[in-house]
């Protein structure tokens, strides 16, 4: 049961960072867009959406902390090793 634990949890969260991030920062782009108005291809304007605008940039700013948390963590004996810092403290070696 051990194996079969270990492969669904890797294809979890392979599907979550491999298909979810794009997804997310697709619909940031997307309510980004839409919150800065404008004139669309078919010559229809749009008025400015301050909150559409500020979810966009939500969004992005969720897709950068994954990110950067991801790195961290992959690079976390080498972090440790060289800068003496723990930056995940709470998650046994």
């Amino acid at each position: 049961m051990t194996y079969f634990e270990s492969i669904l949890k890797v294809l979890v969260v392979g599907l979550v960072l491999g298909a979810g991030l794009p997804a997310v920062f697709a619909t940031g782009m997307l309510a980004y867009s839409f919150g800065a108005g404008g004139e669309e291809a078919d010559h229809v304007m749009h008025k400015p959406n301050p909150a559409l605008k500020y979810l966009g940039i939500l969004l992005f700013l969720f897709v950068s902390f994954v990110i950067v948390t991801a790195v961290a963590w992959i690079t976390r004996t080498t972090i440790i090793h060289h800068f003496g810092i723990d930056l995940f403290p709470m998650i046994k070696k």
